[in-house]
């Protein structure tokens, strides 16, 4: 099989652009797909092919080949990958993976590269790597989907506790002297809970690549920006500031959506900053866009943590004995910055604290509801 080998590693290219042409032409996912994207991990699993077809002795030789578990774990890199990516399903998957098949027998055949042995394990090989890749995918998006629809679930907890913490401290008022003020909240608190229902029943049906539903309007976001601000400071203990000079920034936004956004930055800032300063909370009007900077003091995020905290699936937990993990809180934070043609930069050290700096863009979308996305294509793997 050395000479298959080498016609694989010599044609990788090659081959790769004759699937390439197939698959865009059969998968409807494929044909939305840059090449970088589409190609993902599938030039590992040609060159693995070609190691073991080098080494290969009989099929018992086979399953205890390093070559072969790469194979699998490619495969499963790239099922989770296609989770990640819009449109894709399961039969797009599998078919992505038959065309493959088929393009690396047609072109060995070409080559005189091809016989029963080779066959076999060819076969062999794409079958497994297809249970591999679509086990992956399967469970990637039970992730997506439990991942969702707990942290909304977590965050619907929130405003219903405040809400009966409200409705406790009403009781005990005998004066009545903050009966207004304690209703007003407590009816703030229900109108959030009955909003981030929405957003569960949304998250039940995840699709690949997809989000949460987003509800997009015209309007003044700093509303939104001082509701939260209000509410978190009735909530947390700390203290917290709000540098806003602009009364007024109109564009086209989900505005409970970027209320979630602020108070998981903002949620973030209390856990892991320190009480000895106040968290600050800064927005400026940038002509087309606007940006908004959370920062507290304490312990600065590592460099290493930096490059992941944003990250969804394919992360582990952080477990340092401090923090166990940033939760999902941070990935939804920045699906809705990049809903709205933006992204959430973080800049951490010692000196200078913890800052999350949101942009948002005005007029990146029109009004109406859409689903977001959990990757760019271009996105390295």
């Amino acid at each position: 099989m050395k000479n298959t080998a080498r016609v694989l590693r010599e044609n990788n290219s090659d081959i790769l652009a004759a699937w390439e042409k197939e698959v865009t032409s059969e998968v409807p996912a494929a044909r939305m797909a840059t090449t970088v994207s589409l190609y993902d991990h599938l030039p590992n699993i040609i060159n693995d092919i070609a190691d073991i077809m080098d080494r290969y002795i009989d099929m018992g030789s086979l399953l205890v080949d390093a070559g072969y578990n790469g194979i699998l774990e490619n495969s499963q890199n790239h099922g989770r990958h296609r989770a990640k990516t819009a449109n894709y399903t399961v039969e797009q998957v599998i078919l992505e993976y038959i065309i493959f098949h088929r393009c690396l027998s047609n072109y060995l055949k070409l080559k005189q590269g091809y016989n029963e042995e080779v066959s076999d394990l060819l076969k062999y090989v794409i079958e497994t790597s297809i249970l591999k890749s679509v086990g992956s995918f399967s469970r990637s998006i039970q992730e997506m989907q439990e991942m969702l629809v707990g942290t909304i679930a977590h965050d619907i907890r929130n405003p219903l506790a405040a809400a009966q913490l409200s409705l406790e401290m009403i009781k005990q008022d005998k004066e009545g002297k903050w009966v207004g003020k304690m209703r007003d909240a407590a009816e703030r608190s229900v109108r959030k809970a009955i909003s981030l229902v929405e957003g569960l029943m949304n998250g039940i049906t995840v699709q690949a690549g997809q989000g949460m539903m987003l509800n997009f309007e015209e309007k003044n976001l700093i509303h939104d920006i001082k509701w939260v601000f209000e509410e978190a400071k009735e909530v947390y203990g700390s203290e917290i500031k709000l540098s806003c000079p602009d009364e007024v920034i109109i564009g086209v936004f989900d505005g409970a959506a970027v209320r979630r956004l602020l108070e998981n930055l903002i949620g973030n800032a209390i856990k892991y900053g320190s009480n000895l300063h106040p968290i600050t909370i800064t927005v400026k009007d940038l002509r087309d866009r606007m940006s908004i900077e959370i920062h507290n003091y304490g312990n600065p995020i590592s460099k290493e943590k930096q490059e992941h905290i944003f990250e969804f699936l394919g992360r582990e937990n952080i477990d340092d004995g401090t923090i166990n993990s940033w939760g999902m809180g941070l990935t939804l934070a920045q699906i809705v910055a990049e809903a709205h043609g933006g992204s959430v930069d973080l800049k951490s050290d010692e000196e200078s604290g913890t800052t999350f700096t949101t942009i948002l863009l005005k007029k990146f979308n029109s009004p109406g509801k859409r689903r977001t996305l959990l990757a760019s294509e271009t996105e390295d793997h």
